[in-house]
């Protein structure tokens, strides 16, 4: 039975074998190592969104529950995006402007509510800034991998610039988070704070 328009793969046998000597297949069909730096970004991308898919899967308000829901498909969408080489004039699924914008919008809007930092904030407070920060944290080594897979390779420009600016989104709702669940933010003190 051939698949439907909006079913983007079929998958009737979830192992193949193919991967057991060490390759695997790049969403053009081409075959690479499972150590190119291309495999390694959406590995961690992959990564980033299963730490989302806990922050998801625990008590959140719904305004913070939205876009975090919104970003796991785009983040499908960016691993896609690295699976298939980069060419400037196609017209495969990319990371855009728009996503880049509507992050800063949310950055922006999630921000505005919160008072002006005065000391850097240590990862934690509720759980659900902590798991945040946590996924903020793989965010910031998905990039870097995202780097490192454009200078070998060259990607679309707009994924590391995505990636970082969702690690600045992930800060902001860490602390969002703390602020609507009524939680101090835990402050750096310079010294160890004895």
């Amino acid at each position: 039975m051939p698949r439907k328009p909006d079913e983007p793969v079929r998958l009737t046998r979830i192992y193949t074998r193919g991967g057991d000597a060490g390759e695997t297949s790049l969403g053009d069909g081409s075959r690479v190592s499972k150590l190119d730096r291309r495999i390694v970004a959406y590995g961690m991308v992959d990564e980033l969104n299963s730490q989302l898919g806990v922050v998801l899967a625990g008590d959140l308000p719904d305004n913070l529950r939205a876009p975090l829901a919104q970003i796991q498909n785009e983040l499908f969408d960016l691993g896609s995006d690295l699976s298939v080489p980069f060419t400037s004039a196609d017209d495969r699924l990319r990371v855009t402007q728009p996503l880049v914008d509507r992050l800063e919008a949310l950055c922006d809007e999630h921000n505005a509510a919160l008072p002006e930092l005065k000391s850097f904030i240590l990862p934690g407070g509720s759980t659900a800034a902590a798991q945040m920060h946590v996924a903020r944290t793989v965010c910031r080594r998905a990039e870097l991998a995202a780097r490192e897979a454009d200078a070998m390779h060259g990607i679309n420009p707009l994924v590391p610039v995505y990636l970082n600016r969702l690690s600045d989104l992930l800060f902001i709702l860490a602390r969002a988070a703390n602020a609507l669940a009524g939680v101090d933010e835990p402050l750096w003190k310079p010294g160890g704070g004895g």
